[in-house]
């Protein structure tokens, strides 16, 4: 079974429907796994993507916040949902296909401005849910999976466009970077983006404050595709639209790419 699968952070999946749209016209993926969909479950445009052939979804959502959605042209079931932290935010929620490959979804909580749990609750709130995502993994060895999302983090020196002005800025700070780590380790995931792509740098968020972020290039390489050592093998293909980010009213995110040979 082969397929291709994306995972993109749409900051609003009832505002930019035309961009997911256009997204699934363009480059068709078989699974589309979005993040910050900001929509209750019953709110989220499910007939236009239905017509446009994903006739299946899982999804976890609230009003205004947060909020992860599965989209697939295969049959998938709903394998549940975790809330790490005790947030009770809808960040993450997984599904599993016929084949028995199981996705997880997440979205990381950001983390606020300064990377102090004493004086940034938000900070705090990351940490732990990393940490939860960590121990989890270690309690449930996942198999036959693949974890995506915008996990909020960019780990490797040449996922910023600055690793040295970056240290001390919440997603590349060094307590992040070591407790993504951590999580990756927990699970055996293997990062399939840069298995594919070892060298060089490479972005998939650029802030909204920079109108010529296409010039300027001061990105960062917030979203990830991972799976467990016993399928990364199996993955390939891996890229990013960055296109996308220029599109019409876009999210700060682009499209990140993988397909996989299960």
């Amino acid at each position: 079974m082969s397929f291709s699968l994306a995972t993109w952070n749409i900051n609003s999946v009832r505002l930019r429907e035309p961009l997911v749209l256009k997204l699934l016209a363009e480059h068709g993926p078989d699974v589309l796994c979005l993040q910050e969909c900001k929509s209750p479950v019953d709110k989220i445009p499910v007939e236009a993507f239905k017509a446009a052939g994903y006739t299946h979804m899982v999804a976890r959502g609230q009003k205004g916040y947060n909020g992860v959605a599965i989209l697939s042209k295969m049959p998938l079931v709903d394998a549940g949902d975790q809330d790490f932290a005790m947030l009770g935010h809808a960040r993450h929620v997984a599904a599993k296909l016929e084949n028995g490959t199981t996705i997880h979804n997440f979205y990381v909580p950001a983390g606020g401005d300064k990377p102090n749990r004493e004086i940034n609750e938000k900070f705090g709130q990351k940490l732990d849910y990393l940490s939860e995502m960590r121990d989890w993994f270690h309690s449930e060895k996942p198999e036959k999976s693949i974890l995506v999302g915008d996990l909020n983090i960019a780990p490797r020196e040449d996922d910023v466009w600055d690793h040295k002005k970056l240290l001390k800025i919440v997603s590349h700070t060094p307590v992040e970077v070591e407790a993504l780590g951590a999580v990756q380790d927990a699970g055996n995931w293997v990062d399939i983006t840069r298995q594919d792509v070892p060298e060089g740098n490479l972005y998939s968020w650029w802030s909204y404050r920079a109108a010529d972020w296409d010039a300027a290039d001061k990105g960062r390489r917030l979203d990830h595709i991972w799976a467990t050592s016993d399928i990364a093998q199996a993955g390939h293909s891996s890229h990013i639209v960055r296109d996308a980010r220029g599109w019409e009213k876009p999210s700060d995110h682009a499209p990140v790419f993988a397909s996989f040979d299960l």
